[in-house]
């Protein structure tokens, strides 16, 4: 909209010239081909990059096989080290082991005129000193570091000549016949000499572990800080997205308020632009002036700014260029003088030596592999001398092994005899403490008779259950009693009425048992459900709960007839079936059970009996009535004698509850004692187990003993003759071992050298090579970039001149145009602030916007409209509602 305005404000007024307009078009024009000359010169800057870069990654290769050298010369120093040290060097050659190895960040670090001799001497960035003579420093360090390799080499010799040397000297003791002492003394002085290689040998490990704990725990610090760094990556990734899609967000909101407000505006601005970019090809002039004549003022002076800024931003990035140029041409300088110093090292007189050296060993190598060959012809009659001596040092050994194995095992008997004679004396003690504790003089008679046969044990407490069962007996035979001469003087007092109620008694009778047995059927059911908890328990409660149910039924049975014997047996049941529930919760309940349906038999014999009885009862019944008559007389005299008689029997039932409470008592004092001699006799029991294991364990170890004496002393002989042939095939062993160790060290070492050199040689001819042909790439890359700084040189001034002249052309042009530009602006700053006012009302700035249709208003003007009924937007008609109205801050 308000493009729009400016050219038909532009056209009516008439302010901008064809001449002007004219030098608008060339201006662009000229913007144009220095827009595309800068791109031409960005292109050549990338294609320069570009070979940087293959220079850089050339760079990279060469510091990599750097690297490696660097690699390989320490683990030679290492592999020289270790086979010093076997062959019995001391422990201050492993000091040569602590160098520093060479990576790549320490290049990266290192100025480019010190990366070689960095790299070749593996030692720190040079010194400026040093740097002013990099020829002599190099000469000194690689003297430096083949005078440690020559040391590390003569010291080798010098211990392979003495190993050789003590070789010697053990083969003409051997094949000369030696005095025992002299013997002696030469196997003392070789046992020192392997005992310092091992020590030495010791301290290499030890060094290993040091090193290799160092190296795990550089792993571990390296793992944990690339899984922190991961982690963070992941973050920062997360939060990149989140970024972008908010910034994809707000550029589409940005965009489509941009096309609802402005419209054409911003299509004018774009092609502005676009023009300015370069993107508009000069034969389309026509369209151009049609498009210039609508253009005003203020669209070409933002042009002319917008050619500046770009004008600026080119002659910085030519500077940048420059820069890069200057430090691609130290680089390639840097790199000629690489391969000047490297042509240097390998023409150098310390490279010549150090080849003729190599040449030296590989006829030492051969020299040596001769040897060793001869070495093998004679290693089998070694091994199988050596094959004797070891079986009869085996032989020697097992039997002293078996000689201590048998002495540690009568100690250990001999111990264990003692410690079970001290459990015998206290287990004494405690039964000892036990008698005198029980201050019952029956019980120590049974413990006396306990501890000195169980038989006699077992029969003393069968005879107290016995007599506790005849106790039970005889208090059941005193209760029969009583219940007799209850009857007896019942018959004699009361024989009419027991004839008279003898029925109804039988009928109450058989009610309870009724009930009884109902009782019964419940408790087997809760029976049968307990079964399953408790199924299994000793078989001595299986007889006392069999003993228990018998005297139950049978007394169930023999319950009196009368009325008061009936309630006197009730209750007495009432007291046995409790006696038998606890019973039946410490035992097993499945005999319970069994008790159970043998008593509900029993019950419904008794039934069966008792209906069978009824009848002979009616019938006693009948010729009782008779004799009732007859008898009522004789009842009336004997009342009297019934009254003393009555007073009589209550005295004897007094006595009889008494010797009752008595009894249970005592009953409970004899199943107090029963759990007691229980325990006595289960640890009785115990200490006799106890006393026969041991007793059969001293036998076994008597019996062992002697068989150990025995065969002690055959083995003694074997041994004494085992000792003088050990000490005359041990200086044999001795001898023959040492020169087999030396003979497989001196093959492994010279094995090893002789395929480490062969591996250094090949690949020093194939460096060589490649570092020669890299060369002449190097060479014919350096003058192809000369070329084309020159060439950029050449650009670079023409561009300068070109600039110069836009410039002045830019001041002329600002001159004559500050007068119209100003009046523009002023009427550009007015129709912006129309553009800012209500369109309704032409006095309150935009606060609203509908959502609908993006036009904004004034917030006094839109309520008015939705005060209405017929809500429509004032500038394009479209109908709104109160949810599409908000607040716009501008």
């Amino acid at each position: 909209m308000a493009s729009g305005k400016r050219e038909n404000d532009a056209a009516s007024n008439g302010l901008p010239d064809q001449k002007e307009q004219v030098d608008a078009v060339a201006l662009q024009h000229q913007n144009q081909k220095l827009v595309q000359q800068l791109e031409a010169q960005k292109a050549e800057m990338h294609a320069l990059e570009g070979k940087f870069e293959e220079l850089r990654n050339v760079q990279s290769s060469y510091d990599i096989a750097m690297i490696s050298l660097n690699k390989m010369w320490n683990q030679l120093v290492n592999d020289l080290v270790f086979i010093g040290v076997l062959a019995g060097q001391g422990v201050d050659s492993l000091e040569a082991l602590n160098h520093e190895e060479l990576s790549a960040d320490e290049l990266e670090s290192c100025p480019s005129e010190e990366i070689f001799l960095l790299r070749l001497l593996k030692s720190g960035p040079v010194d400026r000193i040093v740097a002013s003579e990099p020829v002599k420093y190099a000469k000194e360090a690689l003297s430096l570091r083949q005078s440690v390799i020559m040391d590390l080499m003569r010291n080798l010799q010098v211990n392979i000549d003495a190993l050789w040397s003590r070789n010697e000297c053990l083969k003409s003791a051997l094949n000369s016949k030696l005095s025992p002492e002299d013997a002696l003394v030469q196997l003392e002085n070789h046992n020192e000499y392997i005992r310092g290689v091992l020590t030495n040998m010791n301290d290499v490990i030890d060094l290993l572990h040091q090193r290799h704990k160092s190296y795990t725990d550089e792993i571990e610090a390296n793992s944990g800080i690339s899984l922190t760094d991961v982690s963070e990556i992941k973050r920062l990734r997360g939060d990149l997205e989140e970024s972008m899609a908010d910034l994809e967000e707000s550029r589409r909101k940005l965009a489509v308020l941009q096309m609802k407000k402005h419209g054409t505006s911003v299509f004018n601005i774009s092609s502005v632009t676009s023009m300015v970019n370069g993107n508009v090809l000069p034969n389309r002039s026509s369209d151009s002036n049609t498009d210039n004549k609508s253009m005003g003022w203020k669209e070409l002076e933002e042009a002319v700014d917008e050619a500046k800024t770009l004008a600026t931003n080119r002659l910085f990035e030519l500077h940048e260029a420059q820069e890069d140029n200057l430090i691609l041409s130290k680089q390639l300088e840097d790199l000629q003088e690489q391969l000047k110093d490297e042509k240097y090292v390998t023409s150098s007189k310390l490279y010549i030596l150090l080849e003729d050296r190599l040449r030296h060993i590989n006829t030492e190598l051969e020299r040596f592999k001769g040897l060793v060959n001869s070495l093998q012809s004679e290693k089998g009659l070694l091994l199988q001398r050596e094959k004797d001596l070891n079986a009869k040092s085996e032989l020697s050994d097992n039997l002293k092994v078996s000689i201590s194995k048998y002495e540690c095992r009568i100690e250990e008997l001999e111990h264990q005899i003692k410690d079970f004679v001290i459990e015998r004396n206290e287990l004494e003690m405690k039964l000892e403490d036990t008698l005198q504790d029980s201050g019952k003089k029956d019980f120590k008679d049974e413990i006396g008779v306990m501890a000195s046969a169980l038989t006699k044990e077992m029969e003393m407490l069968e005879n107290q259950l016995n007599k506790s069962k005849a106790a039970a007996s005889e208090s059941s035979s005193l209760r029969d009693e009583a219940v007799s001469l209850k009857t007896k003087l019942g018959q004699k007092v009361d024989e009419h009425r027991t004839l008279s109620h003898r029925y109804t008694g039988q009928e109450i009778e058989i009610k309870s048992l009724k009930s009884l047995i109902e009782d019964l059927e419940k408790e087997k059911q809760v029976a049968q459900i307990m079964l399953d908890m408790y199924s299994q328990e000793r078989f001595e409660s299986r007889k006392k709960l069999e003993v228990l149910v018998v005297a139950t039924v049978v007394k169930y049975v023999s319950c009196s007839r009368t009325v008061e014997e009936m309630t006197e047996s009730e209750n007495r049941a009432i007291q046995q079936a409790e006696v038998l529930r606890n019973s039946l919760e410490e035992n097993n309940l499945e005999l319970r059970v069994k008790a159970a349906k043998e008593a509900e038999a029993a019950c419904k014999l008794r039934l069966s009996t008792a209906e069978a009885g009824m009848t002979d009862l009616r019938v006693q019944l009948d010729a009782s009535e008779r004799d009732v008559m007859e008898l009522r007389e004789a009842i009336k005299i004997k009342d009297a004698e019934g009254e003393a008689y009555i007073s009589e029997i209550e005295t004897i039932g007094q006595a009889y509850e008494d010797m009752q409470t008595q009894n249970q008592h005592l009953l409970q004092l004899v199943a107090s004692r029963d759990d007691y001699n229980i325990k006595l006799v289960s640890d009785s029991v115990k200490m006799k187990q106890t006393h026969g294991s041991l007793l059969s364990e001293k036998q076994l170890l008597i019996k062992q003993l002697q068989q150990v004496s025995t065969s002690i002393e055959p083995c003694k002989s074997k041994i004494t003759r085992g000792e003088e042939q050990m000490k005359a095939s041990m200086a044999q062993s001795n001898k023959t071992s040492s020169e087999k160790r030396h003979l497989a060290l001196s093959l492994e070492k010279t094995m090893l050298e002789l395929s480490n050199a062969e591996k250094e040689l090949k690949w020093l001819r194939s460096f060589v090579g490649s570092s020669q042909k890299d060369y002449e790439q190097n060479q014919n890359r350096v003058s192809e970039l000369r070329l084309e700084l020159e060439q950029e040189r050449n650009d670079r001034k023409k561009l300068e001149e070109e600039l110069e002249e836009v410039r002045s052309e830019l001041a002329e042009l600002s001159i004559e145009n500050e007068e119209a530009t100003i009046k523009k602006l002023e009427e550009e700053v007015k129709e912006c602030k129309a553009v800012l006012k209500c369109g309704v009302c032409f006095d309150r700035p935009k606060e609203v916007v509908i959502t609908k249709c993006f036009h904004l208003f004034c917030s006094t003007c839109i309520q008015r409209n939705l005060e209405l009924r017929h809500r429509k937007c004032p500038g394009c008609g479209t109908p709104f509602g109160q949810n599409d109205v908000r607040e716009v801050k501008i």
